[in-house]
């Protein structure tokens, strides 16, 4: 493709984003100083960004501090400890009636969540959608794009808005507009997925729309998992020292549940406390391979227990 076409494409991919955004406003945004995030708040102006991470762990907040300089952003940073964190973790299972093993980036989501309503900002918006519909993980460099992504976009689903419910926040996803996913999904998946400067990059194309308005740190930085950027990930090495290879082994065999890690039997440990058994197949399920519940049929993922082909 030419480079007056690429022009093209992101000037017009500026544009629809930009009435995504508008068709969505809020009076805040969870802040990760991501490349997502970062696009949106551009695009939001005197929205309030919050960002939050557990104790000293994890780089989210120093990017957010680049762009909410660059961009004059009222920025709220809170920093959470392991207590406060594992001590809302049943109530994150409860809400979500889920130990998916991703719960650490559920835990980030909640307390961004209790944040804004701490300041008192009833509306929020996150960037929700933008890795599914740009091609922004890496696993996706090896699948045909152009199947496997309008697939993706009609089952992808979200736990902030569950979570923000429950706060009483109501969650926005620009990235989610339908009008948006239409547009996003019409892109060439070549332009999603390409090298810049020698590295291939997920969300190419979004990446170049928006590098003349953003550091060049930011636009081109390396994707951080919420759980990873938060520093939640520290939860996980903290639970493996608190169980045993044999709990692990012993609970394999006790329950008909797939584990796999020693933070999902933890979760589930407490899902059985707060939620209580795993629910059968409702008629048109199909049984989940991983902890026998039901899920739909060409689904992908659980949201009980978090099995997915990608962890077959």
């Amino acid at each position: 493709m030419t480079n007056s076409k690429i022009d093209a494409v992101c000037e017009e991919l500026r544009l629809r984003l930009k009435d995504a955004a508008d068709r969505n406003i809020a009076q805040g945004i969870l802040f990760s100083g991501g490349v997502d995030t970062s696009i949106l708040a551009l695009l939001s102006p005197e929205i309030v960004a919050l960002n939050v991470r557990l104790d000293e762990y994890g780089e989210d907040t120093r990017y957010a501090e680049i762009v909410a300089q660059r961009l004059g952003l009222q920025l709220h940073i809170k920093q959470i400890n392991v207590e406060e964190a594992f001590e809302i973790m049943p109530r994150v299972i409860m809400v979500l009636r889920s130990f998916d093993p991703a719960l650490p980036n559920d835990l980030a989501l909640y307390f961004a969540l209790k944040l804004a309503r701490e300041k008192g900002l009833d509306s929020i918006i996150t960037g929700d959608g933008s890795d599914e519909l740009f091609a922004g993980y890496s696993y996706m460099s090896d699948l045909d794009l152009k199947k496997y992504l309008p697939s993706l976009a009609r089952r992808m689903q979200f736990s902030s808005r569950r979570l923000g419910s429950h706060l009483g926040v109501t969650v926005k996803q620009p990235f989610l507009d339908n009008d948006f996913i239409n547009y996003a999904l019409s892109i060439e998946p070549a332009l999603k997925i390409r090298q810049h400067e020698g590295t291939r990059y997920g969300k190419w194309i979004l990446r170049k729309a928006f590098e003349s308005f953003l550091p060049e740190e930011i636009v081109w930085q390396d994707k951080r998992p919420i759980e990873t950027g938060s520093g939640f990930s520290h939860i996980r090495e903290i639970i493996s020292s608190r169980i045993s290879e044999q709990d692990l082994a012993e609970a394999e065999s006790t329950y008909s549940v797939k584990f796999l890690s020693k933070d999902h039997l933890y979760y589930y440990q407490i899902y059985r406390e707060v939620v209580g058994e795993i629910p059968p197949p409702q008629p048109g399920e199909v049984k989940c391979p991983g902890c026998g519940t039901g899920r739909r049929p060409g689904s992908y993922h659980c949201r009980t227990c978090g099995w997915s082909v990608r962890r077959q």
